[in-house]
C-alpha cells in the first residue's frame, strides 16, 4: 500500500478512518490560510517584496477551505466507519506560489482572473528556485494520491474559497497592496459584483463539462434546500493552467472542484486579517457534499 506522509511547511498529511487503501481524497491545494504559514514561508524569503504582503496574503488565501473539507472526511467515516481517507493540505501561500497552478503558468492568467504560479514580485532567483523545489515537492506528492485514490475507482474533492466580490484589480505587482485597500473603499467595493455563494468548476472555456454523472444537478438542488444557491463555472472556467485541471480530465467521473465564498464561513469578513471559520458553517456546506461523494463511493 503506498504510503503518504506530510513534508515540513510543503504538505499536512491527515488520514482519517479505517486502514487500508484510502478511497477518498480530501485535497487542499491553497490550504495555506494561517498567518503563521505565511511568516514561516516569508521567513524563508531573500529578496525583496511589496511592503505588507501580509494583507494580500490574507485577502487572497482559500480561508475555510481545509475546514470544510475535512468536515465532510469527518462526515462520512463517521457514517460509515470502513472507510478510509486521506487529506493533503498544502502549506506554501500562494502569495508565493500557487501549487494550483502549472510552474510556466505566468501573467497571461490574469486576463482569466486567475494569479500566476510564481507571484510577479518575487524576482530573486533563490527565492524563485526556492518555490519551484516546494512546488514539485508538493505536486509529486498530490499525484501519487490521486493515481492511488482514483485508479482504485475511488474519489477526489479539491475544494476552494474565493472572496466575496470580483475586484477590479488592474495587475497583480509590487503596487498589489495599495490596489486592494483602494478596491476595498466602501465605494469599490459597492460597485464590484457580488460572487455566487458556491460555484462548481465544471465547465472548459467552450462550455463543455467534466464532472461526475449527476452530481452538479444533485447537489444544486440540495444547496437550495438549505438556501444555498450554487450556480455552475459562473466565477471561473476550467483551465489547462491549473493541476485541478490535469485531475479533473484525467478522472473525470471522481473529481469535483468547487469554490465556496470566504464571507459565508467565516465569523466576521475582514480581508486583511486572519480569520476564524465557523463550525457550524463548514459543516452546513460540508453536508450535501459528504452525500454526494458517499453515493458514489457505494
Amino acid at each position: 500500500m503506498a504510503t503518504f506522509d506530510s513534508i515540513p511547511d510543503i504538505a499536512h498529511v491527515e488520514h482519517l478512518g479505517a486502514d487500508g487503501p484510502p478511497r477518498l481524497l480530501i485535497e487542499v491545494p491553497h490550504g495555506a490560510d494561517r498567518r503563521a504559514h505565511y511568516d514561516a514561508w516569508r521567513s524563508k524569503m531573500v529578496g525583496p517584496l511589496p511592503d505588507e504582503l501580509h494583507c494580500f496574503f490574507h485577502i487572497n488565501t482559500d480561508v475555510g477551505a481545509w475546514q470544510y473539507g475535512r468536515r465532510v472526511a469527518e462526515r462520512i467515516v463517521a457514517a460509515r466507519p470502513e472507510m478510509s481517507v486521506l487529506l493533503i493540505r498544502c502549506l506554501v501561500p500562494r502569495t508565493f506560489i500557487d501549487t494550483n497552478r502549472v510552474p510556466e503558468a505566468m501573467d497571461d492568467l490574469a486576463k482569466g482572473g486567475m494569479t500566476a504560479a510564481i507571484a510577479p514580485y518575487v524576482t530573486a532567483p533563490e527565492d524563485v528556485a526556492t518555490l519551484i523545489a516546494a512546488h514539485r515537492r508538493y505536486v509529486d506528492l498530490v499525484a501519487r494520491a490521486y493515481e492511488s485514490v482514483c485508479d482504485a475507482r475511488g474519489f477526489a474533492l479539491s475544494p476552494h474559497t474565493y472572496g466575496p466580490r470580483t475586484m477590479a484589480i488592474a495587475k497583480i505587482d509590487h503596487d498589489i497592496v495599495a490596489q486592494l485597500r483602494a478596491a476595498n473603499q466602501p465605494a469599490a467595493i459597492e460597485a464590484s459584483p457580488l460572487r455566487p455563494e458556491l460555484d462548481l468548476i465544471t465547465r472548459k472555456a467552450d462550455g463543455t463539462r467534466v464532472a461526475p454523472t449527476g452530481i452538479v444537478e444533485e447537489l444544486t438542488a440540495a444547496y437550495a434546500e438549505l438556501g444555498i444557491t450554487a450556480t455552475e463555472s459562473a466565477t471561473y472556467k476550467m483551465s489547462e493552467a491549473t493541476q485541478s485541471w490535469r485531475w479533473q480530465t484525467t478522472y473525470p467521473e471522481q473529481v469535483l472542484c468547487l469554490e465556496v465564498r470566504r464571507d459565508l464561513l467565516v465569523e466576521r469578513w475582514l480581508p486583511f486579517e486572519e480569520q476564524v471559520v465557523r463550525d457550524d458553517a463548514a459543516d452546513r456546506f460540508a453536508t450535501p457534499l459528504a452525500d454526494a461523494i458517499s453515493a458514489r463511493l457505494r
